[in-house]
């Protein structure tokens, strides 16, 4: 195997485990999103744990972010939970954050 061989496989491996990081990242953001959801909406601890995790379940679909912001959008204008679309996307972003630290840190 070249040189270039190796470090073609080299970087493909880096891509993979990336990606990788990366789902596990927006499935943890997705579970602490929908606790945080849950606990806007008064669910009780049970029915907030089975709320995340539907909104991890939607991670497998394609366009998962916008799918997840969504529905929680809907669930909150059904409940009357005044949020605005800016605030549920920044804590989407603060919590993809959150998410990635917690994955680095093990």
């Amino acid at each position: 195997m070249s040189t270039f061989d190796k470090r073609e496989e080299s970087f493909e491996k880096r891509f993979v485990h990336e990606q990788e990081l990366q789902f596990r990242a927006e499935a943890r953001r997705n579970k602490l999103f929908g606790l945080w959801a849950a606990e806007q909406l008064g669910k009780s601890a049970a029915e907030a744990e089975s709320y995340a995790a539907a909104l991890v379940a939607a991670e497998a679909s394609a366009d998962a972010t916008e799918l997840v912001f969504a529905k929680v959008k809907a669930d909150f204008e059904a409940a009357g939970v005044a949020q605005s679309d800016h605030q549920i996307r920044r804590t989407l972003d603060e919590l993809l954050e959150t998410a990635k630290a917690e994955i680095k840190a093990g």
